[in-house]
């Protein structure tokens, strides 16, 4: 099998398989308990905050967990509340659908936000905005001007929060540096767990918890703690200064395979080439080809690529963050998403043009033909 699909998620690293394998065995674990093993617990969770904390430049911040980014996201967006939302439309349906009635920031035809548009939009709200913009879009790499998105925000008396799911551990997240107000992470997108993600928040910032019980997590998210997975999210944060290192590796080999595909198909699209993207994620196009029959021709090659529109039914639909840089919907339908890894080789890619170039010819030479 070639894994091309990590934006999705990520394999998880041996050192992670390790930490939560030693947290399972320590005991039955709860960091609500005061007793020995409870203050055991309690020591894995507050020493993981505080790596978590450091990693993003959070130090001064709140590290609330969550069971995921979606969850994260939810619970940043609850901070809107009073104020004017503003959303960007290629946000994760997490923001999208959680951002209700927000105003909608449009993009240009590279996926990047428009600056003016959005001063303008703030000019008109006249009052307190919140704003959430991802830091890199999941579909297409495009990377956001996320500083200056905050400096404007905060000029008008605003809120910022920014989804980094899919920006950390392949570029450099730092709270302190984008000068927003939160951030989500995500570990499985870095090599952690699935069901472990953090909301990173300045604590003057006012949220409302989505889950109520007990007192867990600032009184923001109910719940014991999941402990073996705070323990492998830490893990992971440990690694990020070697993933983030092996990343320029990922990104050159991405620049072959565009190369070979381009220079085979003039006609093919690559989603937001122009502007910065992440270095391991290609949005593409392939003439006259729908995705889902590309998605299936791959996996018969033991190849995982992913539709970046594939939604939670399994089912593949035009991606709304295509159509809102202005493609067609014909055109989107044929786009897929190849997202690289540390891990990937040259041979990989190879094979992944190799079948590429044999689809297209198939089924672009058959139309010739007729």
């Amino acid at each position: 099998m070639i894994y091309l699909d990590h934006n999705a998620t990520t394999p998880v690293k041996s050192e992670v398989i390790l930490a939560m394998t030693e947290a399972m065995k320590a005991g039955a674990l709860n960091s609500s308990s005061v007793h020995s093993v409870g203050r055991m617990a309690k020591k894995i969770v507050e020493q993981a905050r505080a790596r978590i904390a450091e990693a993003f430049d959070a130090e001064d911040a709140n590290v609330i967990f969550t069971s995921g980014g979606t969850e994260a996201n939810n619970l940043a967006i609850s901070a809107s509340e009073g104020y004017d939302p503003m959303v960007s439309a290629i946000e994760h349906h997490s923001v999208l659908k959680s951002a209700k009635q927000a105003k909608i920031i449009p993009v240009s035809i590279n996926g990047m936000v428009d600056l003016r548009e959005l001063e303008m939009m703030l000019k008109r709200a006249g009052g307190k905005c919140f704003v959430s913009v991802m830091f890199a879009n999941n579909e297409t790499g495009v990377i956001q001007p996320i500083r200056e998105i905050a400096r404007l925000t905060h000029d008008f008396g605003g809120i910022v929060h920014s989804d980094a799911v899919q920006a950390a551990g392949k570029i450099s997240v730092s709270l302190k540096d984008f000068g927003v107000d939160m951030i989500t992470v995500s570990a499985h997108k870095f090599g952690g767990p699935q069901g472990i993600a953090a909301l990173l928040t300045k604590k003057e910032i006012a949220l409302s918890p989505m889950i109520n019980g007990g007192g867990q997590e600032f009184g923001l998210r109910a719940g014991t703690e999941n402990i073996p997975g705070i323990a492998g999210f830490s893990a992971a944060v440990e690694l990020l200064p070697e993933n983030l290192r092996q990343m320029e590796e990922v990104k050159a080999l991405r620049t072959y395979m565009e190369k070979g595909i381009k220079s085979f198909a003039e006609d093919v699209k690559i989603f937001g080439e122009d502007a910065e993207r992440l270095g391991n994620t290609t949005c593409i196009s392939m003439s006259n080809v729908k995705a889902e029959l590309q998605l299936i021709e791959f996996d018969l090659a033991g190849i995982c690529i992913s539709s970046g529109a594939a939604c939670s039914s399994g089912k593949v639909a035009a991606s709304h963050v295509l159509q809102a840089m202005g493609v067609a919907k014909e055109e989107a339908e044929t786009a897929i998403r190849i997202s690289l890894g540390v891990d990937n080789t040259k041979a990989e890619i190879d094979e992944f043009i190799a079948v590429w170039k044999n689809l297209y010819t198939r089924v672009n030479g058959q139309r010739l033909a007729a």
